[in-house]
């Protein structure tokens, strides 16, 4: 198989949109807040790729040789890893939006208005 093939290109844009989930799902889970700005922009580029490889890859199904049938089934177990961690991050994400800051005691010598007003803050 030519490294300039349809399917090579493909199986390696595959390998970039899994390595940035990786990279995604780090972050998520050692800061556990959303990444910045520029990861987001990396993955709608690399999204924007993938749906101009796709026309690309139309038809050559049926004259694969042997080993572009083992790339086709590598490229297909790769989306599947990504597909799994992508859903992984996407739950990490609404994780990280539902979790509420903690409500500072208001201390021992707070009145009862005060331990109303902090509760009402904490809700």
């Amino acid at each position: 198989m030519k490294e300039s093939s349809p399917l090579a290109k493909h199986q390696a844009l595959c390998d970039d949109l899994y390595q940035l989930a990786l990279e995604e799902n780090r972050w998520l889970k050692e800061s556990g807040r959303p990444p910045g700005p520029e990861l987001a922009a990396r993955k709608r580029d690399l999204l924007a790729r993938l749906e101009e490889s796709l026309p690309a890859l139309r038809g050559t199904t049926a004259r694969l040789t042997e080993e572009e049938r083992r790339i086709a089934e590598q490229t297909k177990g790769r989306v599947l890893q990504f597909l799994h961690l992508d859903r992984e991050n996407e739950q990490l994400l609404l994780r990280g939006s539902l979790a509420r800051p903690a409500v500072a005691s208001p201390g021992p010598s707070a009145t009862p208005r005060q331990l109303l007003q902090a509760y009402a803050r904490g809700r």
